[in-house]
């Protein structure tokens, strides 16, 4: 079979030259590629930087800011190293911006210097790409195993028009396996149903390999895989990078050099892909997948498993198991494991000569990790926690279990045999780099006392004595926040922050409504209300609303529809994608959400020129792994509190604020109503300091008149 050709050609046959550019080189070429387009400080600081580390194998924390052009100050190093460069993300957003913008136009660029043209291939998940072994069998496996068996939102099994809709979309899969050259689900289009997608993919765990599968020869997801290690650069996600690690590193190619973007966000793909969970519709089709491969009293005991799972998970409340398994899911488990361990004896191996290996793969699969899920379960090991999960649609229960931490897991899968460059614009926590770096792992020193110039720093910007020029009045109550983070270091790595290009004391404005009660109940509360309504009246909509429920994000909506005559969109009446445009386009608008507008939204411009957030994102109590976090930090003389909810709420507080700059040109302020970023002595200094250097206010005067500037400008 001919290889699918990569998005800049056939990742082969590729030259090395003895003389090769340097990276500063290959960034000056890449920049100067681009119109209008300039080389920045900090782009050139972080390409030397990771320069060094490639050369003495140091591992790199960098921070950088938004605007420093990141993405090309770590690709341009990376073709300086003998490939493939694997760069993992977080978000299917950068990996495109990578993909179908970066890439290409550094090949371009740099093509001259280097004396050919670099490669790069994107490596996904198994699952991402069509399997024509599943594809050829999905005839038999609709009625029963596929279209018929996952359960709805509301309940209930699909009507007759339902089916015939998705097998249209079957059909129309067998005719673009007839014309794809890669088999990636991201390029269909249209799209089919997830469902559907289930039935003609393979997830890892039941695919039998390429030697032992009738289509092994024309495999789309194995030929991804060549293209990788072909490849100059491979991009990939923190996902499949977190089971590439659990996995043994066998599915991403061999690598000297890694480069982490979004960085802070891996050691919850990590945790998330150790994480593991018992659904009772998962046991009942596993049962009736098995099937014909058992004794009718063995399929059985799957089927009165699942059973008791469905009672067990009915019964139990949901949240976090702090004192073991309920007895009725304690049973559950026991009969799970003892019916797929039988199960699975009775199935044995899987053999060339068996008369469909791939459904007895399928089938095994499943089973043996079903087995291990209801043995980790019973095991209750000090490092997991387990608890059960109950949606409020109640579409969905499950019996869920993760690791407590996985620093521990990064430690020794993480940085062995490669070198490391981490990179976010938001690791460094209440001004240093040590909390993020054992959270990824690594071995950090212990905070040390400030030094008296630092002292001395931080009181004379606590007093407003910097002298920093501001977008408002240098008055009493305002100050200019403090700037660069130091660099912190230890056993085998080093840090670095190179700013941001943005002058954030001049552009922007960090006003704390120190004024407003300590916010105790949920949703929005009455005097935060109209100190919203204040502030968006002040300038006019143009406003992103950043809430910390759904409640209070729709208490929001309702107010300000019902006091102002401005557009107010909500998150969730439409799609996200949509609303966002809207509010791009739409002057006056205002948008209002939670969570996955903290980090989904860029809107340069005068779009968005004031950023509202209600109250300090702190993890849920009801978070499982967050409460059992702190319980340990707890429990071993800490304090939970400050060691795990604190810098949680310090990563979304920066990726929350982060929206407001997003280009040299922006102004505008960030307002937040919640009193203890400024009156909570221990950690509102933390938090502060683990913000882009906006000007500081506790002023509401200050914050309004810098908005009605803003307003008539």
């Amino acid at each position: 079979m001919t290889l699918p050709r990569t998005a800049t050609g056939p990742a082969v046959g590729k030259k090395r030259r003895g003389n090769r550019p340097r990276g500063g080189e290959l960034l000056a070429a890449a920049v100067g590629a681009v119109p209008g387009g300039a080389t920045r400080p900090g782009q050139q600081q972080m390409t030397e930087a990771i320069e060094r580390s490639v050369a003495t194998g140091e591992h790199l924390l960098v921070q950088a800011g938004t605007g420093t052009g990141k993405s090309l100050a770590y690709l341009a190093p990376a073709l300086t190293v003998d490939g493939p460069v694997v760069v993992s993300t977080a978000t299917l957003a950068l990996q495109s911006q990578l993909v179908d913008h970066d890439l290409p136009r550094l090949a371009d660029a740099v093509e001259p210097l280097l004396g050919r043209r670099p490669t790069f291939a994107v490596l996904k998940g198994r699952h991402h790409y069509l399997c024509l072994a599943r594809l050829d069998s999905s005839v038999e496996e609709e009625p029963e195993d596929a279209l018929f068996d996952a359960p709805r939102p509301g309940g209930g099994t699909k009507w007759l028009g339902e089916a015939g809709r998705l097998g249209k979309q079957i059909q129309r899969l067998r005719d673009w396996a007839e014309e794809t050259a890669t088999g990636d689900r991201d390029e269909l289009d249209p799209g089919v149903d997830d469902q559907v997608w289930r039935t003609v993919s393979m997830p890892a765990r039941e695919c039998v390999g390429a030697t032992r599968c009738p289509f092994g020869q024309e495999c789309f997801a194995e030929a991804s895989r060549a293209r990788a290690r072909e490849a100059d650069i491979v991009v990939t996600n923190h996902s499949l990078l977190a089971v590439d690690m659990l996995a043994g590193r066998h599915i991403v190619p061999p690598h000297k050099l890694l480069i982490v973007d979004e960085a802070h966000e891996l050691a919850d793909r990590v945790s998330s892909a150790a994480q593991a969970e018992l659904v009772p519709e998962l046991i009942d089709r596993s049962a009736r997948r098995a099937r014909p491969l058992l004794r009718p009293e063995l399929a059985e005991r799957l089927t009165e498993a699942g059973d008791a799972l469905a009672v067990g998970l009915a019964e139990a409340p949901a949240g976090r198991l702090t004192a073991g398994l309920p007895p009725a899911l304690r049973e559950a488990c026991t009969l799970l494991d003892g019916a797929t361990r039988a199960a699975l004896e009775a199935i044995g191996e899987v053999k060339a000569d068996d008369p469909d290996p791939v459904r007895k793969q399928q089938a095994k699969a499943v089973l043996d990790e079903l087995s291990a899920t209801a043995q980790r379960l019973l095991e209750e090991a000090d490092h997991d926690v387990a608890w059960v999960e109950k949606p409020e649609n109640g579409s969905r229960r499950a019996l869920v279990v993760a690791p407590l931490s996985v620093a521990g897991t990064l430690a020794t899968h993480l940085y062995d045999e490669r070198t490391v460059v981490a990179a976010s614009a938001t690791l460094a926590l209440g001004g240093r780099f040590d909390t993020v770096a054992r959270a990824l792992g690594l071995d950090a020193p212990p905070p040390a006392p400030p030094s008296p110039a630092a002292a001395a720093l931080a009181t004379a910007a606590t007093a407003g004595r910097t002298g920093a020029a501001a977008p408002v009045a240098s008055t009493a109550g305002s100050r200019a926040a403090v700037g660069t983070v130091p660099a912190t270091e230890g056993p085998g790595w080093r840090s670095l922050d190179v700013g941001s290009p943005f002058d954030y004391a001049r552009q922007g404005i960090l006003y704390v409504a120190a004024h407003l009660p300590r916010p105790s109940v949920s949703g929005l509360p009455e005097a935060a209300g109209e100190e919203l309504l204040a502030l968006v009246g002040a300038l006019g909509g143009r406003t992103l609303g950043l809430f910390s429920s759904r409640r209070a994000a729709q208490q929001a909506a309702e107010l300000l529809r019902a006091r102002t005559d401005l557009p107010v969109l909500l998150q969730g009446e439409e799609t996200l994608p949509l609303l966002v445009r809207r509010f791009r386009e739409e002057r006056e608008s205002c948008l209002f959400g939670v969570m996955s507008l903290w980090q989904g939204v860029d809107v340069p411009g005068d779009s968005c020129q004031l950023v509202v957030i209600d109250r300090l994102p702190f993890p849920r109590p009801d978070e499982p792994l967050a409460a059992a976090r702190a319980a340990a930090v707890d429990a071993g003389g800490g304090s939970g509190f400050a060691a795990v909810s604190v810098p949680i709420a310090a990563v979304r507080l920066a990726q929350g604020v982060g929206r407001l700059i997003r280009a040299t040109n922006d102004r505008g302020v960030v307002a937040v109503l919640d009193s203890r970023l400024e009156s909570a002595r221990g950690y509102g200094p933390f938090l502060r300091r683990s913000l882009p250097p906006f000007w500081y206010t506790t002023r509401p005067d200050v914050a309004r008149g810098a908005l009605e500037r803003l307003g008539k400008a």
